[in-house]
């Protein structure tokens, strides 16, 4: 397993943004301005290296690594951590109470940073929604997760894809697209080797008035920006 590579400037300032996010006492409207910042510099700090690295490889290599998922909600934490990591252009495997994730370094450390603010940001969000009368806490909350979740995912694909648009090409004169297109089939082949008959799992549907709720507060979270022998590959 590689070791992941220091974290440089860039990440530094994106994790000191993501702290004031996962302030409790932080309003819609300055989660929204952090968001701002944040996601802008964190998908910009991916492109980067990923286009550093198409001219000198030594700049952003492929790698794995294990991260640990504990405490309550624990399906609710490695489906947030797939979405994530499919967004990011990264793959992982459930494990059992641990998830092997692949891909090049800065996406990695990207993963990690965005999963752990956001986890906090969720729980943060989802005790502070109330169910209707006579629903139970467990299927508001199930609900509420959910919504966060899908509206994470889709905040951070149109980011990422909006990022990829805007890049100029390689010292080689390639694009962000090809050049994330040839890492993807990379992470891809590298998981497919650890993990020969893994199956993906599929996105969880659920019911409850917390969906909105969760949605809504995705919408202003800060983003900084199957089973193999009874394991399932967690990627959305």
């Amino acid at each position: 397993m590689t070791t992941p590579m220091p974290e440089d400037g860039k990440l530094a300032r994106i994790r000191a943004i993501l702290a004031k996010a996962e302030d409790p006492a932080a309003t819609p409207e300055e989660a929204q301005t952090y968001f701002a910042k944040a996601a802008a510099l964190m998908a910009k700090y991916g492109i980067e290296r990923a286009m550093l690295a198409d001219s000198d490889p030594s700049q952003d290599r492929p790698g794995d690594r294990i991260i640990k998922i504990t405490g309550n909600y624990a399906n609710d934490r490695r489906l947030l951590l797939g979405y994530i990591a499919t967004a990011l252009n990264c793959k992982g495997i459930d494990l059992g109470g641990e998830v092997h994730m692949f891909g090049y370094e800065s996406d990695l450390d990207r993963v990690e940073l965005l999963f752990t603010s956001l986890l906090l940001q969720m729980f943060n969000g989802m005790r502070q929604g109330r169910p209707r009368p006579g629903e139970k806490t467990i299927t508001y909350r199930k609900s509420w997760i959910a919504g966060f979740i899908l509206t994470i995912d889709k905040r951070l694909r149109e980011i990422e894809a909006r990022t990829r648009q805007e890049a100029g090409p390689t010292a080689t004169g390639r694009s962000a697209e090809l050049v994330l297109a040839d890492r993807k089939a990379v992470t891809a082949a590298r998981f497919r080797q650890a993990y020969p008959n893994a199956r993906s799992s599929g996105s969880s549907r659920r019911s409850g008035s917390g969906r909105a709720a969760g949605e809504a507060a995705a919408r202003s979270a800060d983003l900084g920006q199957t089973r193999v022998g009874g394991r399932r590959a967690i990627a959305a």
